[in-house]
Parts: C-alpha cells; structure tokens; sequence
C-alpha cells in the first residue's frame, strides 16, 4: 500500500514538473519591465528590474549599400536567360520601367506578391573574372539578434559566399559563416554544420556546404545562419530553458558579442552555374538575385529600456535607470555616484538593474537586515552584504546548517542528528551544556585529556586504564574452564 502510494505521490509530482516546463519559455527571459511601484516599510517605492525591447524585424530600419555601385542590373537594360533552361532568354532588366527594374529595395519589400518582387545583379558577362557583390546593411545602432538571419534567392544560391559581421559600424569586420559547394576548394576549410557545434566550440567560424548545392529555382532558395540552433546548446532544442542561456550570456562577454552587430556584410564570390564547366556562350544564365532578406533581433539598451524608438533614420533606446545614450551606456549627468554597469540577466527571472545613483549620496539605503548585514546600504552593485551564514535580497535568511537568532548562527547541535555526547544538553541548538568531567563542541572530550598527566594522572578525577590483576585474571580463567566442561556433557544428546 505504502509503495502504492509513493508510486502516486511520484506520478503528481513528475506530472506537475512537466506542466512547470510547458510554461517555461512565458517565465523565463522576457525582462520587459523596467521597474514597478511596490510597498515598504518606507511607503510607495520603485523596484527597478533589468528590461530589454521586444525582439522585432530590424530589415525596416536598416540602410542598404551594393558595391560595386553599378552592380544591380537594368542599366543598360539586359535579357537574361534561365539556369535550367539556357534556351528560356525573355527575363527582361530595365532600370528605367518599373515593372522590369529590380533594385535593392526589393530585398526587403513584402513578401508574397505576385510575380515575385527582387533585387538583380548584372549578368557574368566579364567571365572569368569573378562576379564580385558586397551587400551592406547598416543601422548605426548596436543590435542583438535573437532569430536565424535568413536569405531568398531567386537565380540558385550562390556557390561561394560569405557573411560577415561589424561591431564598430563597419570600420572592422569579422566572418560570421563561410558558404561554398566545395567548402575545402573554396576555402581551405573543412566542412561543418552547426550541428557539429558544441557549448565550447559554438564561437567557432565554419564553412558549410549545406546551402550552396542545388540550383533549380522552384527549390532550395534559402540562405541561413542559424541563431536559434546556437541558442538551443545553452537552452535545449526547444529553447524551453532560456534560463541557462541568459546565465551564460550574462557572464560571458564573447557569447553576447557573437550575438551583437552594428552591421551586416553579405559577400557573394560566386554564383549558380549548375554545371561542373560555366557556358562561356551564354554567360546571361549566371547572375544573383535576391527576393527577401530577414534579420530578426532588437536594439541593444544594456538591459537599461524596455523600447526602441526610430526618429530620423536612427534608432535609439528610450533608456530607464538614470542612464543615457544611444546605447543606454552611461549615467545620467548627476546620477555618476557609482560606475555605470550594464543590468544583469542574473538572478533569474527579473535580474538585476544596476540603477544609476545620484552623486555625493554614498550607497543606496535598501533596507538590508541590521543583524544578518554588515550595513542598511547597499554595496556598489546594489546589493546588501551579508554576514558570514546569512543570504537573501535584505540578508534576512540562513544558509544551511545556520539558525536565525538575531543573525545567523552556525548550528551546533539539534538532539537529532548532531547530539550532544556524554550526557550534554543542547541549549537553542547553538551550544551543548556539558558535564563537569567533559568538554568540546559536543562534550566529546574528556576534560582530563587537557589536565597534567592525562586522565591517568592523580589529580585527573579518573580511575587509572590500568590491565587486571595476575589473581583476578586466574579467577577468571578457572570459571571460564568450569562453565565450557558443564556444557561439553550435554553435546553427545544434542547431537
């Protein structure tokens, strides 16, 4: 019955788990409220909390910039022929009529018109010298992405790219993925997918052939690199534990600035040609275009706002905490009593501000505990300090193996576990009370031990550990020899 019930008992609490991680990803990780009013000893207070934007489509706030200028097609206007049919020539380019012009606009345009809407190159009509592209997006903010970045094409996927990144507005720039169809040809790199990665190579810069192969248009359009399956080896395959992916992202610098750009480069080195030999009689079949872009992500606010807004073509964060800038990088003017500090994602679920203080005001009064604290302030990153055995916001609780008694105190023994040896009494289960022979801890020490001579001695109080007398011993013996003859009479019946 009672393995039954256990049984039943272990069913309702795994059922209740599983219906706890169901709800995981709406408890975790939102951070989008900056602060809320509750009530203290002191009246109506603010609570701050660390708070970020929504997460949103970041390809309407961007700029867009081809190099070469003169790179997109239609000026002078140009017939191209398809891929797979190098016979199909009446695809028309003309900059000059709006139905046949494609210029990059285009790329992030909605989605789902008819005919497709896209950007076009020139065709490779310069072969062999390669067809070279640099598409540039630029938002002059600092963005965090937070979604797969996503390319659609519409002439076959190119067979060499490059995607990079810029954290400095487009002064440096770093790789992000290699693309190629031949990953150790192109490249001299050995071919990865990020399925490949783990929580310890997930920095890494790969080269994959995943997305360069196949080049029928009505298929295979799609271009990625792919966030959320970076996400997932912190947060698990469904992301259900974000909990532990803002952990890291909260302590570690590289992981939040592999996420972070300002910009986008998108290099295209070669493009479909379907066929092992390009067709140098008909080079109008080799061109790129692309149909929709998307990059998902928000403005970074160092968890200091809670919004973005756009005013003249620029992107800034509405900051709260008494911090300023684009960024919400720095301290308000007469709010610089501490070190600016970006907030935390830590502790989960609602982080840590790091607020802005005023000047000349010293640490912030939080109300800390006056008998678990050093002091009613709070230190330099907003938190109470605790005293030795006390934890919690206000230094209000006990760890483990501490009692609170005006403060915690280490506990000594509890009549259950930790008793008192020797006849001691456990007094509030912060000392034992010990017999007048012992002492310790826990009564576990003779007193004599510490006394002249040791407990043998003559003044210990305790009869010397001396062996039994010669005379005593033979008493002994001879009983013990009577006893064993007595029983050894009763064997043969027994047996």
């Amino acid at each position: 019955m009672r393995f039954h019930f256990a049984l039943t008992l272990q069913a309702l609490w795994t059922s209740v788990c599983q219906a706890a991680m169901q709800h995981y990803p709406a408890a975790w990780g939102h951070y989008d409220v900056c602060k809320s009013q509750i009530f203290s000893d002191e009246g109506l207070t603010w609570d701050y909390m660390a708070c970020q934007p929504e997460a949103a489509d970041m390809t309407q706030y961007l700029k867009v910039t081809l190099d070469p200028p003169n790179i997109t097609c239609g000026d002078p206007p140009e017939t191209y022929c398809a891929l797979e049919n190098p016979y199909m020539c009446n695809n028309e380019c003309d900059a000059t009529t709006e139905e046949l012009a494609h210029p990059p606009e285009l790329m992030f345009d909605i989605e789902g018109r008819n005919p497709t809407t896209f950007w076009q190159s020139t065709s490779w009509k310069k072969y062999p010298k390669a067809l070279l592209v640099n598409i540039t997006l630029s938002w002059n903010k600092t963005i965090e992405l937070t979604d797969d970045i996503v390319l659609t094409f519409e002439s076959g996927r190119p067979e060499q790219m490059v995607l990079e990144k810029s954290l400095d507005y487009g002064r440096t720039w770093q790789p992000y993925q290699f693309y190629a169809t031949d990953c150790l040809d192109a490249f001299t790199m050995e071919p990865k997918t990020v399925q490949d990665l783990t929580q310890h190579t997930l920095l890494d810069i790969i080269c994959t052939e995943d997305y360069s192969r196949g080049y029928v248009w009505k298929y295979d359009k799609t271009v990625r690199f792919e966030i959320k399956d970076r996400f997932a080896l912190f947060a698990g395959p469904r992301l259900h534990n974000m909990a532990s992916l803002y952990g890291q992202l909260d302590t570690t610098k590289n992981l939040r600035d592999f996420f972070t750009i300002t910009d986008l480069r998108i290099r295209l080195l070669r493009p479909a040609t379907g066929a092992t030999m390009v067709d140098e009689n008909n080079l109008s079949r080799y061109f790129y275009a692309i149909s929709d872009i998307k990059v998902q992500g928000r403005c970074k606010c160092n968890l200091h706002a809670n919004s973005c807004v756009y005013d003249k073509e620029k992107l800034s964060c509405e900051c709260e905490h008494n911090t300023t800038g684009p960024d919400c990088g720095r301290c308000k003017k007469n709010y610089q009593g501490r070190a600016w500090s970006a907030g935390s994602y830590l502790p989960i679920p609602k982080g840590t501000a790091n607020i802005c203080i005023p000047n000349n005001i010293g640490p912030v009064k939080c109300n800390c505990n006056p008998f678990g604290s050093v002091s009613d302030r709070c230190n330099g990153t907003g938190f109470c300090i605790c005293k030795e055995g006390t934890t919690g916001p206000k230094c209000q609780q006990c760890l483990p193996g501490y009692l609170w008694d005006d403060g915690c105190k280490s506990r000594v023994c509890d009549n259950e576990l930790l008793r008192c040896q020797n006849g001691g009494v456990c007094v509030n289960n912060v000392r034992c009370s010990c017999p007048s022979d012992y002492s310790g801890l826990l009564c576990e020490k003779p007193r004599c031990e510490s006394e002249l001579g040791g407990c043998g001695g003559p003044n210990s109080g305790q009869a010397p550990l001396t062996p039994p007398s010669t005379p005593r011993l033979l008493l002994l013996l001879l009983l013990l020899g009577s006893a064993l003859r007595r029983d050894a009479s009763y064997w043969p019946a027994v047996l």
